[in-house]
């Protein structure tokens, strides 16, 4: 019998055909199940058996140093691996979202490289190459990010069960000068975002979600994206020294 197997990897979303090489040499179709633009990650379909899978482990934790191996295709010379450690875990400010934090290794990422998996020295998916980081005015080398496997493998569920990953839209600025281990500051507002319509205003201090307590903007971003589009919930914040309870109807991004 036929089955189906899932890939999530980066792609180019314009693609006209798509297709799957294995490293023995086996060509597939590949049908396009779904992308997400804020993680520039995609889900592919193909119809075969017995096709070969790589470790994963959900309850994997990345730490700095680390030894990872990059797998990829650069300048499609074929499949090569490159070795590094991992330098930093949750870097973001990388992208146009917050909602994407990044894995910083030194194990080199070039073109071709970028929707391989990054393993761990078991073998097990640590996550996918994503980016290498350029600046044009400093020559700089070794800095380059993956999407974390968590991450990874909750868009992957996602586009699989939606067809497109649904996030929670709240509609605020931030700025991690201005965050603590007892919630964060609001920097501005968008215009006719949820925020702006539940009446929360820059400078509030939002220190609970849903009855969740804050540590860290990322986590706040983290419950409002999982946080089911038209869902209202409460957010605590400390307006000055006034506390306050704000309903909040979260929208979804788009």
């Amino acid at each position: 019998m036929t089955r189906f197997r899932f890939i999530f990897l980066v792609v180019s979303k314009d693609a006209d055909l798509i297709g799957v090489v294995l490293q023995n040499g086996d060509r597939y179709p590949a049908e396009l199940i779904g992308y997400d633009v804020y993680t520039d990650l995609a889900v592919l379909k193909v119809a075969a058996t017995n096709l070969p899978t790589i470790p994963q482990d959900e309850n994997l934790t990345s730490y700095v140093g680390d030894v990872v191996l990059a797998i990829g295709n650069p300048f499609n010379l074929g499949q090569t691996v490159t070795q590094g450690i991992i330098s930093g875990t949750g870097r973001s400010g990388l992208s146009s979202t917050s909602y994407q934090e990044f894995i910083q290794m030194d194990a080199a990422i070039n073109e071709g490289n970028s929707g391989g998996a990054l393993v761990n020295s078991n073998g097990v998916l640590v996550g996918i190459n994503s980016r290498k980081y350029i600046n044009p005015q400093i020559s700089i080398q070794g800095i380059f990010f993956a999407v974390p496997y968590k991450l990874a493998h909750k868009v992957m569920r996602k586009i699989i069960e939606n067809g497109r990953v649904i996030r929670g839209w709240l509609g605020v600025e931030t700025d991690s000068r201005f965050s603590s281990d007892k919630g964060f500051l609001i920097a501005g507002i968008e215009p006719n975002s949820p925020a702006q319509k539940a009446g929360l205003q820059a400078n509030d201090l939002i220190y609970q979600i849903g009855g969740i307590e804050i540590h860290s903007i990322s986590q706040a971003l983290d419950i409002v994206a999982e946080t089911k589009p038209d869902t209202t919930i409460i957010f605590k914040v400390f307006r000055g020294k006034l506390p306050l309870e704000i309903p909040v109807i979260i929208e979804e991004k788009r």
